[in-house]
């Protein structure tokens, strides 16, 4: 058990690569996570934004035990989930006190599984209840993300809705009372109101639970309204994170003012347009080749990359008066950069 205010989630260094792609095909992406340091505590929404490919998904999976670390640790309750083996390996997983909620329910939802079944499915595998609890269990999950057990759990997923297929993977994540639940994309597949219904519905069960929720997410507008701490994630690397608002409003790196110039419905005090931060041309031959060779990961996108950033920039702190990082040589002197060109 962790100390009260110690993080639930320590993700620290962490590195994901995958295989190679093989002669003639394109399967395999290489290095998929970079060094990623990362740290979430129960009762918070911790927001994970970027583009695809940028790593992201990677972290979660990583952390569920689905894809296997490089490099780095993960601590999960003061326990490092690397060293786990055999026997204890398989006690927590069956425990089921991380869970992961995927992009598209009508995929990962088995097709064949009535609504009880499929809620059902987690305390099978991990034991120590009754029926009559397990039916009762299954009941409350239902309950708690808004749902009529009676009139739902006869039904398969492909006779629900959106909305109601990614709540029914909200209670199938919550059945086992995890302290951890990571949702990949949970509203990028949903229309404007079940979006609302099921962002509003994780704010709760964050609430009601005590969970700790990582939302992933490319979509900034989805993380506004509810994240307490984003991460921004950029090829692979971890490039900025802090307190939401603070990120969002002022950001200190140039690949968050892109993205927070590129989302109007997000609030900011700045009034950057995405042209002012992109870079005016192509970059050149050289410039393109610096992240290859070891160096940024947005210099060939960057209009503000300079000599020093031929060597990727280390995540450092900012000061201020919230805890917040970048991973950048003119983090938070980008738009003091800016107003002398304009100048």
């Amino acid at each position: 058990m962790t100390a009260p205010d110690a993080p639930l989630l320590r993700v620290t260094d962490l590195s994901v690569s995958y295989a190679k792609p093989k002669q003639g095909t394109h399967l395999g992406t290489g290095a998929a996570l970079h060094g990623a340091t990362l740290e979430v505590r129960r009762g918070e929404i911790v927001g994970i934004v970027g583009e695809t490919g940028s790593g992201k998904t990677t972290l979660a999976r990583a952390t569920v035990g689905l894809v296997a670390p490089a490099a780095g640790t993960i601590e999960f309750e003061g326990r490092d989930l690397g060293a786990l083996r055999g026997r204890a390996l398989r006690e927590f997983r069956r425990r089921g006190q991380v869970q992961l909620v995927f992009q598209d329910p009508l995929r990962s939802l088995d097709p064949d599984l009535t609504v009880a079944r499929l809620v059902a499915e987690p305390l099978d595998i991990a034991g120590g209840l009754s029926s009559r609890e397990r039916t009762a269990r299954v009941d409350e999950s239902l309950r708690e993300v808004g749902l009529d057990t009676a009139e739902v759990e006869g039904r398969r997923p492909r006779q629900l809705s959106g909305g109601q297929r990614q709540r029914v993977s909200l209670a199938r994540a919550i059945v086992t009372r995890p302290a951890l639940l990571f949702c990949d994309e949970p509203v990028s597949a949903l229309d404007v109101s079940n979006r609302n219904l099921v962002l509003n519905l994780l704010d709760r069960l964050r609430r009601d639970l005590d969970l700790a929720v990582v939302v992933i997410a490319h979509d900034l507008s989805s993380l506004a309204g509810i994240a307490d701490r984003v991460a921004v994630f950029y090829r692979s690397r971890l490039v900025e994170q802090g307190p939401t608002r603070d990120v969002l409003a002022n950001p200190a790196h140039p690949y968050t003012a892109l993205l927070t110039a590129s989302a109007p419905s997000v609030e900011r005090h700045h009034e950057i347009r995405p042209a002012d931060v992109r870079l005016d041309a192509e970059p050149t031959e050289a410039r393109a080749g610096w992240t290859v060779e070891g160096g940024c990961v947005f210099a060939a996108r960057c209009r503000f990359a300079h000599e020093d950033c031929r060597v990727q920039p280390d995540l450092a702190a900012l000061d201020g008066p919230t805890a917040r990082e970048a991973a950048c040589y003119v983090a938070g002197n980008w738009d003091a950069h800016l107003e002398q060109e304009i100048a």
